[in-house]
């Protein structure tokens, strides 16, 4: 059922914020994920302050993770033997107020009025509360929180109260380790659900407080990883508080108080966290920590400033206005904020699958970065994109072990990791997604042709593409029949696995091969060369010619087609089916052989993607979050424009709606991305890592007009779509109008740049450059040969005397 589509009395509609203005039980930890604040290094939930109104919260930091031995049934060489799980770092953003000896709860206690945002334009959480008390009082509360920017570690909360009488208060303020804290684990048989540790993962080092200033740290038990912790409190009254109280679980400071009528009692606290920055052999390594989170102590207006000032220069650039669609520009710009707050601050550090959001697939790193972030921070920042980048040259040592293990040469990036080593303990999904390489490769590439970074490409770029480009040469083989083969590999379509020549991974393969064997590398010798180059032009592709169609895999169309009566309750099938049942039918989990043709755009022709599309959206089940937006994109390049903006909306709302039910494990920041892809790529149809940028419009009919800016090789593309036309110009101002007092960027190269519209050559400089567009047709769907019958069906039974 939907969520905030489905109510706007609820959530109203509003195009800077998310709005929540009645307070509805049932949705808490949904709505948790959705009112997070993040800077990509640290991140809060969007939990409420009181305890028992609260579903899942939580405090993270990106890469701060626990290990421990996984236990495999049956054991086998190089399965992966060390788990990792990102850890709930101990959480501030807590409260207990009692009012006249009332614990005010929105459980327990009368509202008459509830109001709680977050503002996409200073990313600034705010929930007000006016609460009908026992005494006759009536108290409104407001709490704001703030995340630093400049300052990545540290967390600004500020709890105000005012009453229209005197009212006695007494406020707790809380630090809670959830780590540690007994809860109910519903992970068991959900594998997209962190699971929980058996024993402590949270050693205390350090605990010391005094007068409402709390120091402390820990050391994770099994992978010794340390945090530091510093928290301060100031109150708008006069006086101290009434207790100071620290302990390894929870620490409290309480202020006991008469508010006066009109009075407004303000409470900050300023939170600041360090990790693993300690000297080992330190005396006191706790201690230090400790010291070191109390430098980075800031003010809570200083948070204020520092992201207002950076969402202001945020969206003069990665802003994308829809004309005419209010509740599709909110839902785009809630995934744009949402990417700002998993990438702004990372640094050189992965991305985790649900940002910092969640704990939803234990913090891992996947190839969602690569093909689903990337792209968006290529072209919106760059020098994140980058440093995701110099994330995964940091892996090499790692990768390249773990090309020995498997038997292949180069390196072997894990499928899903935190610390660089494989932790996927299910092979068969996971180790044997071997197209992990082309995705980093891919995105390499991408990003030195869109940044035109020479230094990068000199160095880490070169790096990567050689070394994955070994793995694929080992990896594969050249057949009797003198093709290029890859056999026993997993495409991103989980639902078939360990098959011979997945199209896509073939597909990229041979991207990856060629990208390598264009370098002018000493690393690279003349002999290594001709292989890649050899083993790119005689790849394998599984083509299919009664069904005209390239086909997913080697065996993909012998297989039992799906009963597609399966009732929606047995949806997805990973948690209804076991794998073997699933892995022999003719079944999508999400697009596959479609991805491959977008990626690779230019080696493929209209037809052949049409022919694909027609065949794969059908049986395509988008159990996977990465699908909607792929499956977009390619329908609005075959010229499909109502599927496309079907598949648009789907992906646009898949976490505003919870359309998955996993939501209230955090963001799917993947999804997000696809949905500038689906954007930029999709209706205004850019293709990249040619000769020059290319545009192929699409803009949906209902649209009245479709915006946005690219970074570019040191310009800033300005992209207008109208009916009839796409107009292009180099922007030498940043400020756009689109934020509240948006700032300036100065270009950095302001010569012209040449793109393509629809095979057209367009300069493009300073003055806007407007191209007419023709009406793109709907062609006719493809026919294709009826499906053999099979032992499924009931005429065989009807056949049988």
């Amino acid at each position: 059922m939907a969520l905030i589509s489905s109510d706007r009395l609820r959530f109203p509609c509003e195009p800077w914020k998310l709005v929540e203005s009645i307070h509805v039980p049932g949705d808490a930890g949904t709505l948790e994920t959705l009112f997070s604040l993040g800077n990509g290094h640290l991140g809060i939930r969007g939990a409420h302050w009181a305890g028992a109104d609260a579903e899942l919260p939580g405090t993270f930091i990106n890469g701060f993770h626990e290990t421990w031995d996984i236990k495999h049934a049956e054991n086998a060489y190089g399965f992966a033997r060390i788990g990792q799980r990102i850890v709930y770092v101990p959480d501030a953003n807590n409260f207990n107020v009692v009012i006249d000896g009332e614990q005010l709860s929105l459980a327990e206690s009368t509202v008459q009025n509830y109001r709680r945002s977050i503002d996409f334009a200073t990313g600034v959480y705010e929930c007000a509360v006016t609460w009908e008390c026992r005494s006759g009082a009536i108290v409104t509360t407001v709490e704001r929180r703030a995340v630093g920017i400049e300052s990545r570690g540290s967390l600004g909360i500020e709890l105000s109260l005012t009453a229209d009488r005197q009212v006695s208060a007494d406020v707790t303020s809380l630090v809670i380790n959830r780590q540690d804290q007994p809860v109910e684990d519903h992970s068991a048989h959900d594998p997209r659900r962190s699971g929980r540790h058996a024993g402590r993962v949270l050693l205390p080092l350090h605990l010391q407080g005094s007068d409402g200033s709390l120091r402390m740290a820990w050391e994770t038990a099994e992978s010794r990883q340390r945090i530091g912790m510093a928290v301060d409190h100031w109150i708008s009254a006069e006086g101290q508080p009434f207790e100071t109280v620290v302990g390894e679980d929870e620490s409290t400071v309480r202020y006991v108080m008469a508010v006066n009528e009109g009075e407004i009692f303000r409470l900050e606290k300023t939170v600041s966290y360090v990790v693993n920055s300690a000297d080992a052999s330190a005396a006191d390594p706790g201690e230090l920590l400790a010291s070191d989170a109390e430098l980075g102590l800031v003010p809570f207006d200083a948070l204020l400033a520092e992201g207002a000032a950076h969402y202001r220069d945020y969206w003069s650039t990665a802003d994308i206005t829809i004309g005419g669609q209010p509740e599709q520009q909110q839902a785009v710009r809630w995934s744009l904020f949402q990417l700002a707050q998993a990438t702004a601050r990372a640094g050189v550090a992965g991305i985790p699958a649900k940002g910092v959001s969640g704990s939803g697939y234990e913090g891992h790193y996947f190839w969602d970065q690569e093909v689903y972030l990337l792209p968006y921070l290529t072209y919106t920042n760059p020098t994140a994109a980058r440093q995701v980048l110099e994330s995964r040259h940091a892996m090499l040592p790692d990768a390249r072990i773990r090309a020995k293990e498997l038997s292949v040469e180069g390196a072997l990036f894990p499928w899903r990791t935190i610390n660089g080593h494989e932790a996927s303990a299910y092979y068969a999904a996971g180790t044997a997604q071997f197209h992990i390489a082309a995705a980093i490769a891919f995105a390499t590439n991408r990003y030195q042709w869109a940044s035109g970074d020479a230094s990068f490409r000199a160095e880490v770029g070169a790096d990567l593409l050689i070394e994955t480009a070994r793995m694929w040469a080992s990896l594969g083989f050249f057949g009797k029949d003198g093709l290029f083969h890859i056999h026993g590999v997993t495409g991103p379509d989980e639902y078939t696995a360990v098959v011979n020549d997945n199209l896509y991974t073939n597909v990229m393969a041979r991207f990856n091969l060629r990208a390598a064997a264009a370098l002018e590398h000493p690393d690279v010798p003349d002999t290594e060369r001709m292989v890649w180059q050899q083993a790119a032009a005689r790849m394998s592709l599984p083509y299919d010619p009664d069904m005209e169609i390239y086909s997913q895999d080697n065996d993909f169309m012998t297989l039992e087609p799906w009963d597609w009566s399966t009732p929606r309750s047995k949806y997805p099938l990973l948690l209804n089916f076991h794998p073997l049942v699933i892995y022999r039918h003719q079944v999508l989990k999400q697009a596959d052989t479609v991805l491959a043709m977008f990626l690779q755009w230019q080696d493929f022709t209209a037809e052949e993607k049409q022919r694909a599309f027609d065949f794969y959206d059908p049986i395509t089940t988008g159990d996977s979050t990465l699908s909607a937006c792929v499956q977009g994109i390619m329908a609005a390049e075959v010229g499909y424009s109502d599927v496309a903006l079907k598949h648009f909306t789907e992906a646009l709302f898949i976490d505003l709606d919870n359309t998955h039910n996993n939501t209230v494990d955090g963001v799917h920041i993947a999804s997000t991305g696809g949905i500038w892809s689906s954007l930029v790529c999709g209706f205004a149809g850019m293709r990249d890592q040619g000769e020059i940028p290319h545009f192929d419009p699409r803009l949906p009919a209902e649209w009245d007009s479709l915006s946005f800016r690219l970074k570019i090789r040191g310009r800033l593309l300005s992209v207008e779509l109208r009916p009839g036309s796409i107009s292009l110009a180099l922007v030498l101002d940043a400020a756009s109008g689109s934020a509240p007092d948006a700032g300036a960027a100065p270009l950095e190269d302001t010569a012209p740049l040449e793109v393509s519209v629809r095979g057209q050559r367009v300069v493009v400089g300073v003055e806007t450059v407007t191209v007419p567009l023709d009406e793109v047709p709907v062609p006719a769907p493809s026919v294709f040969p009826s499906l053999f019958p099979t032992a499924g069906l009931p005429v065989i039974g009807s056949a049988r005397v």
